[in-house]
């Protein structure tokens, strides 16, 4: 396991702050009570998990070319048809991963691709569970193309207590699978958009582990049945 660099700033701020309050109370306070002790155990354990907020396990990656990848730890809360109106531009299945505290919170690309489309957009923060969320809250987009010509979207997508979402998207960029695309800092949740063929691999309420948890089959694009040609009356 290591830090995300994403917060060693942040948690060495948070040491100091935390050892600051120490110090000091070991020289103005001369009678130390149960509270003190508990006061100070209190921070530390703070600042504990502030640091297990940001951290990255060591993982296997499951690498499969054939399937898309969970790019979020968390929980399956949304899986539904729905239109895509920034890149697929078309009718669409939804997959969220809800992300808790405890969940680790590095995003990663779900398969190989090229970046075509990335765009920021500032929001609310409901809580990211809430359906309408994908659309309402602070958010980053991400289009991504597959080797075969085939469109999905990435979501990364703020909630109550995240602030701070992190993308290393560009466009043009080719992309691998498990490579990582970003960090949401204290939230929340990852929508992914994929083509209404793909076989859905997980269930509402499954559990899934970045670069690990597979969550849809790509299929080949069907091929489009050529329209009969009208029949003339004699």
């Amino acid at each position: 396991m290591y830090i995300h660099k994403e917060g060693r700033k942040l948690i060495g701020v948070t040491f100091a702050i935390v050892m600051v309050i120490f110090t000091a109370m070991i020289f103005f306070v001369h009678h130390w009570t149960f509270f003190h002790g508990l006061f100070i155990a209190i921070l530390f354990a703070l600042w504990v998990a502030v640091a297990l907020f940001f951290r990255i396990p060591r993982r296997v990656f499951t690498d499969d070319a054939q399937r898309l990848i969970s790019p979020a730890d968390g929980t399956i809360v949304t899986i539904e048809e729905v239109e895509e109106k920034e890149y697929i531009k078309g009718e669409c299945i939804q997959i969220s991963v809800f992300m808790y505290g405890t969940d680790v919170h590095v995003n990663r690309y779900p398969c190989d691709g090229t970046i075509e489309y990335y765009k920021y957009h500032r929001g609310n923060y409901f809580v990211a569970s809430y359906p309408k969320s994908s659309d309402l809250n602070e958010r980053t987009t991400v289009g991504l193309r597959l080797p075969d010509g085939q469109k999905i979207v990435l979501r990364q997508v703020a909630g109550t207590m995240a602030r701070r979402i992190v993308c290393y998207a560009r466009e043009g960029e080719q992309v691998k699978q498990n490579q990582e695309m970003g960090f949401i800092k204290f939230g929340s949740r990852v929508d992914i958009f994929v083509p209404k063929h793909f076989l859905i691999d997980v269930d509402v309420q499954d559990t899934v582990r970045n670069a690990i948890s597979p969550i849809c089959t790509i299929v080949p694009q069907p091929e489009e049945q050529p329209r009969p040609e009208p029949v003339e009356n004699s």
